[in-house]
């Protein structure tokens, strides 16, 4: 069985971080494994608190991974500090890790800041050199890029600018204002557009690390990184489409919606 690592945050309610990336990774048929970077206090109305995981623990954590299950994929979430990037920039190097997907989480559904001002740019520097592909949304494509991105043409420059300037494939999630869920794929140095359609469903916590824990999964089982992406989207199309509707604010989406069916 083809095994993936997540390394992110908990999320006490269940529909993001750790939690989803387990869910996600287990329904797309890998054997899911985690290293935690932080937990929080969380519900689908907001953050309440966040306790960072030590450097030392943090980097327990990993080799006592890597040193038994080696992953096939590695997906990188929620690091809030520059010094736990620094520990999972050199482990991953240490272990010559493979299909890493970064999800460059900076901030909640729930408008919550998660990453350190400063950590934005050690992440940059440190893990987008590493990865496979990144998955920003607009938002943090905009700061990634320094650009702003308000079209089609604005999301095809900022992802040149980025996969360029750090050597890797960049998935641009569209759907912050500008078009209808279509994502833009930016891979040696060719653009493909993976056109979606917006599914009417305001419970959309924890899409992001769904997605790319989806594409970590996909990479992990074979899969080249344009069909990767084809089958994560239709993926968390599908998870929204379940329409589950729980807690008070943006919920989360059924993850588990097809236990047995072509995801696996």
């Amino acid at each position: 069985m083809k095994t993936a690592l997540s390394i992110a945050g908990s999320d006490s309610c269940g529909g993001a971080g750790i939690q989803a990336d387990i869910k996600t990774m287990t329904v797309n048929g890998v054997y899911a494994m985690s290293a935690v970077t932080a937990l929080t206090a969380q519900n689908t109305t907001g953050v309440t608190a966040i306790q960072e995981a030590t450097p030392e623990f943090l980097k327990q954590q990993l080799d006592a991974v890597f040193t038994d299950i080696f992953p096939d994929a590695v997906k990188i979430g929620m690091v809030s500090s520059s010094r736990l990037i620094r520990i999972i920039a050199d482990r991953l190097r240490f272990y010559n890790a493979k299909n890493i997907v970064v999800d460059p989480v900076m901030v909640s559904t729930s408008e919550a800041k998660l990453m350190q001002t400063e950590a934005v740019s050690t992440l940059a520097r440190e893990l987008l050199p590493l990865a496979a592909v990144v998955t920003p949304n607009i938002p943090e494509a905009q700061v990634l890029s320094g650009l702003t991105i308000e079209s089609r043409e604005d999301m095809e420059n900022a992802a040149k600018v980025i996969g360029d300037k750090y050597n890797c494939a960049v998935l641009l999630k569209g759907g912050h204002s500008v078009n209808d869920a279509n994502d833009l794929l930016y891979s040696n140095g060719g653009f493909k557009w993976f056109e979606g359609k917006r599914i009417d469903n305001p419970n959309t916590h924890g899409t992001g690390c769904t997605l790319s824990s989806a594409i970590a999964s996909n990479l992990a089982k074979g899969f080249g990184l344009e069909e990767s992406v084809k089958r994560s989207k239709e993926y968390i199309s599908g998870a929204l489409a379940s329409m589950l509707n729980l807690g008070k604010g943006s919920g989360p989406m059924n993850h588990a919606f097809d236990l047995t069916g072509k995801f696996v």
